[in-house]
């Protein structure tokens, strides 16, 4: 009788969605290793540096109908919430063409927020029980979220956004301006208007969030191997393993199937797996300020600055930004002061002491739709990656669809 084979998955990248898929593999009976060459919820990490929010009402893609007439406004004004880089266009335009069309009928946003909205709907219970599986509970707070703006005229002004979350299930309650005062007694009393997505989460250290989930998949069998993946090995069509560089030498694990989730620099691995991406960084910023002296019991968004507003483990934390520019230019701190801008907006005085900045590289497809599916040339090489603004939120369920993915598949 022949004996069953224990299915051997190797995982690229150990950000939140590498090891989502690591620890839903691994309930599923697989052995896995995960190869990352960084510390596991570490800064290099886009998922270290996020807003920290879990919201099922992120299904609004980022290009819109009408977003192309703004686009000459984004060129030219450094204090928008997108920026693009003069110099970088001609590296751009096949990435903004289609980021334009994407957003160019109702139609097509209508699409992508219902793909979106099955990856997040049921995003905050998720994280829960994964928070409770690697006993940290405490890291997932389910406070709602806010939407904040001037007055009910601004909300309205967003009307297609706000139904397209409608469309798809997404529940809020609306807040008058007594209300909001209660709810969040920091904010500037020229905020007359919000919403709280009641089922909406955050977590107060997305850092040490995603260290925890791999310590808990070690404690499932999880093994490592501390390299950066440059490829894939192959006989003939046949997947057979992962390549790597050990000591400056050329490895390989020998392995069943691969998943990349290498975040940015997955497009470079998946020109090798057969597949050309139109996968760009949008450059994200935050800054966190340890002693600000303003503690927010629920996560706020303000409408004019577009930017998640969280009281985390490390203080007062502001991310949102979008620079489209290389993944090689250094960070340009100045796109750190927006968000400074608008925290003195929305809240008036508060002590930067202590301020840290932080630039990360959020992988982004044009149609902000992350790519969660087989590769050209081979099907035992699996993509996930390309998540842009919902890369913390969406993991769990990504890992889900990833692990049905590879469950369809033949040991070979």
């Amino acid at each position: 009788m022949a004996i069953k084979q224990t299915p051997h998955t190797a995982i690229i990248g150990a950000g939140i969605v590498g090891v989502c898929c690591e620890i839903e593999l691994l309930t599923r009976g697989h052995r896995v290793t995960i190869i990352e060459p960084s510390a596991v919820g570490g800064e290099q990490a886009a998922s270290y540096g996020n807003g920290a929010w879990i919201s099922p009402a992120s299904i609004v893609p980022m290009s819109m109908p009408g977003l192309w007439k703004k686009i000459p406004d984004y060129l030219l004004d450094k204090q928008s919430p997108l920026t693009i880089s003069w110099g970088h266009l001609p590296q751009l335009a096949p990435w903004l063409w289609r980021f334009v069309w994407a957003g160019s009928s109702l139609a097509k946003v209508q699409a992508t927020a219902k793909a979106l909205n099955a990856l997040l709907h049921d995003a905050p219970q998720r994280h829960a029980a994964l928070a409770q599986a690697a006993g940290v509970n405490e890291l997932i707070v389910p406070s709602g979220l806010l939407y904040v703006y001037p007055n009910r005229a601004a909300f309205e002004a967003e009307h297609l956004a706000w139904q397209l979350r409608q469309d798809n299930g997404v529940v809020w309650t609306e807040l008058d301006a007594a209300s909001l005062q209660l709810a969040a007694p920091a904010l500037q009393t020229s905020y007359t208007f919000a919403v709280k997505v009641t089922q909406g989460a955050h977590c107060r250290n997305p850092g040490a969030y995603v260290a925890a989930l791999y310590d808990y998949a070690l404690q499932l069998g999880a093994q490592r191997v501390i390299s950066k993946a440059t490829g894939f090995e192959f006989d003939g069509a046949k997947f057979k393993g992962v390549s790597f560089f050990e000591q400056d030498c050329r490895s390989s694990l020998h392995c069943d199937y691969a998943v990349i989730a290498a975040g940015i620099h997955s497009k470079a691995l998946a020109i090798k797996a057969g597949n050309q991406v139109c996968l760009e960084s949008e450059r994200g910023y935050h800054v966190e300020l340890p002693h600000a002296g303003i503690a927010l019991p629920i996560p706020i968004m303000p409408s004019d600055g577009k930017m998640a507003n969280t009281s985390t483990q490390n203080g007062l934390r502001a991310a949102g930004q979008v620079e489209l520019a290389s993944v090689k230019v250094p960070p340009n701190w100045a796109r750190a002061d927006v968000p400074l801008t608008h925290l003195k907006h929305s809240y008036g005085k508060f002590n930067t002491q202590g301020m840290r900045r932080w630039m990360g590289h959020r992988p982004s497809t044009p149609n902000g739709l992350p790519l969660i599916q087989r590769s050209r040339r081979s099907k035992n090489v699996i993509y996930a990656f390309g998540h842009g603004h919902v890369g913390l939120a969406a993991a769990p369920a990504t890992a889900d669809r990833v692990a049905d993915l590879i469950s369809d598949l033949p040991v070979q």
